[in-house]
């Protein structure tokens, strides 16, 4: 030290410069990568290896809706089926799952559990979880950013049902633009809607299912819901149709997880809002309207009469 102290005194008067102690040398070490909230690259969905031991939840049913579309409206209907638990929305696709280091990355794959699988095992053990905490038999889940995930869900569960729900696409817009009229002026909603639409029409294109339109449960209750308890093999309860008197009934109703106005909080079916004129549909959704059934639709009394009906 006191000669490093003796070179320092005579560099520092002759150059301004000293010599100092080099410290450990630190390695960076590569960071484990991991994925912002909401995003991810392509994934190759696939079913569980061995869906006795990987799965919990048995046939499960996943309502495929566009936003604004009366699907909270659906699910209460369907939860007040003695044998139907339809929670609220549950965004569980947005449950994520992450290594905090490579020796964890790698010992999971060697047991077959890649980040995809371990977030379906999560995705499985939450929803499993809720339907036993309701003491029913079958899991009614409706989120509508299901759509955009819907082969992710049919391969996490190859038993999946589905309901495809359809509302007329500029009622969709319309509704989207009044729930937030600040963020979404008219022509920002009709083309967001359309992200919905569109998600959905793929998903029904893709698997089979059965489709419930939301002018018909508020027009034809009874009848539509037997055709869903029809499909679901169970049998209608008249108790659907006053969901407010059922246990649970409206409670829980929250801003952000489904509607939560006065109307469906009304605890019966109510009859739907008289549509848009034809010529007050936004251009940008005059295709998924006839691809719908919807362009040649008439308007009675407030209530529409698709070109026909779907299946």
């Amino acid at each position: 030290m006191k000669l490093l102290r003796t070179i320092n005194a005579a560099l520092g008067s002759a150059t301004g410069f000293q010599v100092r102690r080099a410290g450990p040398r630190i390695v960076a070490r590569p960071a484990v990568t991991q994925r912002p909230t909401g995003t991810r690259g392509a994934i190759e969905p696939r079913p569980p290896a061995d869906p006795a031991i990987d799965r919990l939840l048995r046939r499960p049913v996943f309502v495929i809706a566009p936003v604004r579309s009366g699907s909270t409206l659906l699910r209460l209907t369907l939860n007040a089926h003695s044998r139907l638990h339809a929670p609220h929305e549950l965004h569980f696709r947005r449950l994520e799952v992450a290594h905090a280091t490579r020796l964890a990355d790698r010992s999971l794959s060697l047991l077959g559990l890649d980040r995809t699988e371990l977030e379906h095992l999560l995705w499985d053990r939450v929803l499993h979880r809720e339907l036993v905490r309701s003491g029913k038999q079958t899991l009614v889940e409706k989120t509508p950013g299901n759509a955009f995930v819907f082969r992710r869900i049919a391969a996490c569960w190859p038993d999946a049902r589905f309901l495809f729900l359809l509302r007329h696409p500029a009622a969709v817009a319309r509704s989207w633009h009044e729930a937030d009229p600040v963020k979404r002026n008219p022509e920002h909603a009709a083309h967001d809607a359309l992200r919905y639409l569109n998600a959905v029409e793929r998903a029904r294109q893709a698997l089979p299912g059965h489709t419930v339109r939301y002018e018909e449960l508020t027009a034809e209750p009874e009848t539509t819901l037997r055709a869903v308890c029809d499909f679901l093999e169970v049998d209608f309860e008249p108790g659907m149709l006053e969901y407010g008197q059922a246990p649970g009934g409206t409670a829980g109703l929250e801003k952000g997880l489904g509607d939560w106005r006065e109307k469906v909080r009304s605890g019966r079916v109510q009859p739907g809002r008289e549509l848009p004129p034809p010529e007050a549909v936004p251009t940008v959704l005059r295709e998924i309207c006839e691809t719908w059934g919807y362009a040649e639709a008439e308007t009675a009394a407030g209530q529409l009469v698709p070109s026909g009906r779907s299946s």
